[in-house]
């Protein structure tokens, strides 16, 4: 059987399979309705006291996800998948600032790591950790109940 998160093969059993494949399929839709900003896809697929955060801080709340959707700029790409528990991963990212005059859209991007959280069909929370892929698994791990 073809692993949800990755292609690989492995030995997960398909209510596994099927919860990874919902899960990563809700980060999808959430970078989609970043890159986009889609306020309205962002209302379907984030808890309403969803946890935001980044290096400026954090604050929970659609609306504040919503007014970070709207101003922030940012365009995330998804380039590693990590799973950590049942509704527990981390999405490496290239981020870019294209319409920001500091950075514009020949700027390189930057590479980050947003760790998620995800329950009851929703994500309850995207915090984003610009110290990288091992600074958002080890804020995972803590987060793991497992």
């Amino acid at each position: 059987m073809r692993n949800a998160w990755n292609g690989e093969v492995g030995s997960m059993d398909e209510a596994t399979d099927d919860r990874a494949a919902l899960e990563r399929g809700l980060v999808e839709e959430w970078h989609r309705a970043v890159n986009e900003r889609d306020a309205d896809a962002a209302r379907r697929i984030a808890a309403p006291d969803i946890e935001v955060g980044g290096p400026k801080g954090g604050a929970r709340g659609i609306g504040v996800l919503l007014d970070w959707i709207d101003h922030a700029g940012i365009r995330l790409d998804a380039v590693a998948w990590h799973p950590v528990s049942p509704g527990v991963l981390v999405v490496e990212q290239d981020a870019r600032w294209p319409g920001r005059a500091d950075t514009g859209p020949a700027a390189p991007a930057v590479r980050t790591a947003t760790l998620f959280t995800v329950a009851g069909g929703r994500i309850t929370a995207a915090l984003r950790h610009d110290g990288g892929l091992n600074a958002a698994l080890a804020a995972a791990r803590d987060r793991d109940p497992s």
